[in-house]
């Protein structure tokens, strides 16, 4: 494959909804730092390789400043998209002051607390299998139980009340959308998500609970550090975007995978022990990630023999460099033991996902469950027929049509 001279456009597409763009093996290969065109129009360098995407996500010098004057834009807004608003920026990106913030949250994802929620998630998972299965087939796998389930979650980690779930459900999309919604409904959502928060905050204030706020609220750091309302706010926030729609479509995903070859599922029905394994595999095969992570340079650096200059904006296609066959033997097959596995799905450094032990407790209950209830589950159209869904900043399928 030989590249034009032009600009790629970015995101790119694939003509199979779980298979990779036909491009990332020959950018790989022939064209590791890529010029192409973000959706808002500016021009941004594209980094496929597993070390490249490591390396930049481990340096400092590539930081979250994507407010900066001669930043690009992710998104046509004016605000450049959910990786850049002001909101986003509420939150310390970087130095110290990002390390104390994420001290404070880090402190209340231990693997003893996710182990304590997973009961909780199976009974929620369970109860949306029964309402699917009371419904009759087929069924939409995502809107019965891959949406709802992670909306919950956030709900319980944030003290928020079932019952503005889908008020929840609607801020995440729009904050997310990188094409269905126009500046002025993305400020309106934005803006009724911070006031929500804030009164949340207030009532919290006066009864503080055990629940993830509740306890930040009351934190306070080695050094006296406190978050301010407006970073409670934004974490909040940041709770929802990155916690929300990721792990729901990531869920779809996963079991339209497994289920796109039926020897895997097999193979997980008759060995549950490979149940974890077989998720974190999920998370490096995923071909349908999303636009990745971007991140800017406030000066001259080179990565992947090319000299990236000072205000380029850098995209970083963990999906793509877990397909790197230099760093995961049969880079192209689906191993569901495959160990170890060090998949960059959730990032790497000072930004690696904070949420990570929750989204791999989700995902591992959720196949669990299936596995459990409904050992029969499959497609209910060719896989081929599955359909992406346009315009997020994460990559996720339409619907996933199943029977049991």
């Amino acid at each position: 494959m030989t590249f034009p001279q032009e600009p790629l456009s970015y995101p790119l597409s694939s003509d199979s909804p779980l298979e990779p763009p036909a491009e990332w093996a020959a950018l790989r290969r022939e064209c590791p730092v890529a010029r192409v065109t973000l959706p808002s129009g500016d021009e941004a360098s594209l980094l496929t390789r597993y070390v490249d995407v490591k390396q930049v996500l481990s340096d400092e010098r590539f930081t979250r400043r994507l407010d900066a004057e001669d930043a690009a834009r992710i998104t046509a807004t004016e605000s450049g998209g959910v990786f850049s608003n002001e909101m986003a920026l509420a939150i310390p990106q970087s130095g110290e002051a990002h390390r104390r913030w994420r001290r404070m949250v880090t402190m209340w994802f231990t693997a003893k607390r996710m182990a304590a929620l997973r009961p909780g998630i199976e009974a929620m998972a369970d109860r949306l299998v029964d309402a699917m299965v009371e419904r009759g087939q087929p069924a939409d796998l995502k809107a019965s139980l891959a949406f709802p389930l992670p909306v919950w979650v956030i709900c319980d980690l944030l003290g928020v009340p079932d019952s503005d779930r889908d008020r929840f459900s609607y801020w995440s999309d729009a904050l997310l959308n990188l094409t269905r919604y126009t500046q002025e409904e993305v400020d309106e959502a934005e803006a009724e998500f911070n006031a929500y928060m804030t009164e949340h905050l207030a009532a919290k204030r006066a009864a503080p609970g055990d629940d993830l706020l509740g306890e930040l609220i009351v934190a306070t750091g080695p050094d006296g550090y406190r978050m301010s309302d407006r970073e409670l706010v934004a974490t909040g926030r940041g709770l929802l975007v990155a916690g929300h729609e990721t792990t729901a479509n990531m869920i779809g995903k996963m079991v339209a995978m497994l289920l796109s070859d039926r020897s895997r599922w097999e193979r997980l029905l008759a060995d549950r022990s490979l149940v974890r394994s077989a998720v974190e595999e999920a998370l490096r095969f995923d071909a349908n990630a999303g636009i990745g992570m971007p991140r800017y340079i406030g000066e001259e650096v080179e990565v992947g023999g090319t000299v990236l200059p000072r205000g380029t904006t850098v995209m970083c296609s963990m999906a793509a460099a877990n397909r790197d066959e230099t760093a995961f033997e049969d880079a192209d097959e689906m191993a569901l033991d495959r160990s170890p596995n060090p998949h960059l799905a959730f990032g790497v450094g000072a930004h690696s996902c904070l949420g990570q032990a929750l989204a791999r407790t989700e995902l591992q209950t959720v196949l669990d469950v299936l596995l459990r209830r409904l050992p029969s589950l499959d497609l209910a159209v060719p896989a081929e027929d599955l359909r992406r869904l346009e315009g997020l900043v994460v990559g996720g399928l339409s619907e996933v049509p199943v029977r049991w």
